[in-house]
């Protein structure tokens, strides 16, 4: 079932938003060689509990981080850790949520560590760009869900790109994952029709070669099938009259 959110409500997702976009902000200001994935983890906790939220990763499932921070081919839910160091030429994923009030606020976005290679800050730059390409086949009158992947997808595609598709957005809101599943591939025009009040989580997750993901030992962490990078990059999203409003984005 599909919740549909009021102003009042989308209102209360905007503040965990907020938190969750500060949380990752400063995490990503503190990325640098040397830096344990343990010590971001941290970072993220301090912000969203200083602001009276709880971290909404932090135990979910079993989960026994605050964020999921996956380094170069890992594509999501890596586990923090004392021992993980980020390293010059790195890609790090760093995933937030933050739960107060009763609603969630969910983001992410790849950092890179120093100096990278150019395909690697290639693959940054096409997965965020082509988040805004989803965000813009959302705005569209009549729009629905399979517009957003086919939208994605179609500007990954010309890079020689492609989207995981074992993975994908979600809607947000009281639970950190609800209806409807937002995949990054897609046919225009299919899936549950876009309306006001609709939040969904929009999060392209690109890898630089075959779509295929491997989940690991740990139960958590997922790598490339191919060994190769992979980006991610995510928005909370509100669907409102005046178009999209990306809750969790910070100036």
């Amino acid at each position: 079932m599909i919740f549909i959110k009021n102003p009042e409500q989308i209102k209360k997702m905007h503040l965990a938003g907020r938190i969750t976009g500060e949380a990752l902000a400063l995490a990503g200001e503190a990325v640098r060689e040397g830096i344990t994935t343990a010590q971001l983890d941290r970072i993220i906790r301090a912000h969203i509990e200083k602001c009276g939220a709880r971290p909404s990763f932090l135990g979910y499932g079993g989960f026994p981080g605050s964020a999921c921070i996956s380094i170069n081919d890992e594509v999501i839910h890596g586990i923090p850790s004392s021992k993980r160091y980020l390293k010059e030429g790195d890609i790090v994923k760093i995933d937030v949520g933050a739960c107060i009030g009763g609603f969630h606020g969910d983001s992410a976005n790849t950092f890179p560590v120093g100096k990278v290679s150019e395909e690697a800050q290639r693959l940054i730059d096409v997965t965020k760009a082509s988040f805004y390409e989803g965000v813009r086949a959302a705005e569209k009158e009549h729009a629905r869900i399979g517009d957003i992947g086919a939208a994605v997808n179609g500007y990954v595609s010309q890079f020689g790109f492609s989207v995981v598709r074992k993975y994908v957005g979600h809607g947000v809101g009281r639970e950190l994952h609800e209806d409807p599943s937002v995949p990054n591939y897609g046919t225009t025009g299919h899936g549950p029709r876009i309306s006001r009040g609709m939040v969904i989580a929009i999060e392209p997750m690109v890898n630089a070669g075959v779509c295929g993901v491997v989940e690991q030992p740990d139960g958590w962490t997922v790598r490339t099938a191919d060994g190769k990078l992979s980006a991610h990059y995510e928005h909370t999203v509100a669907i409102t009259e005046e178009g999209a409003l990306l809750l969790t984005k910070v100036d």
